[in-house]
């Protein structure tokens, strides 16, 4: 599948040193955003338990939240960093738009992280190992730079960058971040009076949740759980991790198999971005969806027994 990292199992890790403080440099933009993010996010709920609770406000939160995931999940993530699955155009525009609300970078920029991520899966170039700690793979690596690190490299998303619509969307990324993000659902809200409210929860709390929710795919998916497919990699397969990241927590399997644009492979497995991908393949809006083969699957469960047995 062209672009996507290859389903290889990684070589056993090595623990990397810990940078030392000189080492770090505070990234103030990230330090200040968040800042505030957590701020407006505090105001919000004091909004809705002291000024005024509108259910409209919430569902429309609840709702943003929802189209912002799997903006994310769907798009991001299974669609453009591992190309799981092709996508017509009136869906790629909808993750190039919701994903930008997320407000978790343009998609070349999280693409490109995420490809590293995957290439260097806990070593000293993976961009938020969980072997430099669990606050460091959750934000630490946002609000502070290793200056032995580049930035995600765009060259290794060349083959996103000539697709109408990327390009556009990384060049004007804060704008439309802003307008999808805070500035619409503001506006919704004025049909029921309470333009202040959504800005503060369809808007701050909204982000300030999602982003959290991602980064437990570093932290939490790198820490709690099972490993049946892969002993070689730190992810782990967790319904609680499930839970709190949209259906993203069978983190073991997506490691050994990034290809696939499933993350869950059971029927009762916690995972709608799956369903949503398979819904608009009915429709014709998403298609080439990739399976790994079940003797594939098979095959590196009874690898990992084998291993476990010796």
């Amino acid at each position: 599948m062209s672009g996507a990292p290859s389903s290889a199992p990684s070589a056993p890790a090595s623990t990397p040193s810990p940078a030392s403080p000189s080492d770090l440099q505070w990234n103030r933009a990230n330090l200040i955003g968040l800042g505030f993010l957590h701020l407006a996010s505090l105001a919000g709920i004091l909004w809705m338990a002291l000024v005024q609770f509108h259910w409209g406000t919430l569902a429309l939160g609840v709702l943003w939240y929802g189209l912002g995931c799997v903006g994310i999940t769907g798009g991001y993530h299974r669609s453009f960093a591992h190309k799981a699955y092709d996508t017509a155009a009136p869906l790629r525009w909808f993750y190039l738009l919701f994903g930008a609300a997320a407000m978790q970078t343009s998609a070349l920029v999280w693409s490109a992280d995420h490809r590293d991520h995957h290439r260097h899966t806990d070593d000293d170039d993976d961009p938020h190992s969980i072997l430099e700690g669990f606050f460091w793979a959750h934000m630490g690596w946002i609000i502070r730079n290793r200056a032995d690190r580049p930035g995600p490299n765009l060259d290794r998303v060349q083959d996103l960058a000539r697709i109408p619509g990327f390009q556009w969307q990384h060049r004007y990324y804060w704008p439309i971040a802003i307008v999808m993000g805070w500035v619409v659902p503001a506006l919704i809200a004025l049909a029921w009076g309470d333009f202040m409210g959504a800005l503060l929860v369809a808007g701050a709390l909204r982000t300030t949740l999602m982003l959290h929710a991602t980064w437990c795919v570093n932290s939490v998916a790198h820490t709690i759980g099972s490993r049946p497919y892969s002993r070689a990699i730190s992810a782990r397969d967790s319904l609680l991790t499930a839970l709190i990241t949209g259906g993203e927590g069978y983190h073991n399997f997506h490691h050994r198999f990034p290809g696939d644009y499933r993350n869950a492979i059971r029927w009762w497995q916690y995972d709608p971005t799956k369903w949503f991908i398979w819904t608009m393949s009915k429709v014709g809006l998403a298609r080439g969806l990739q399976r790994t083969p079940v003797k594939v699957i098979a095959a590196a469960r009874q690898q990992v027994r084998s291993a476990d047995a010796a």
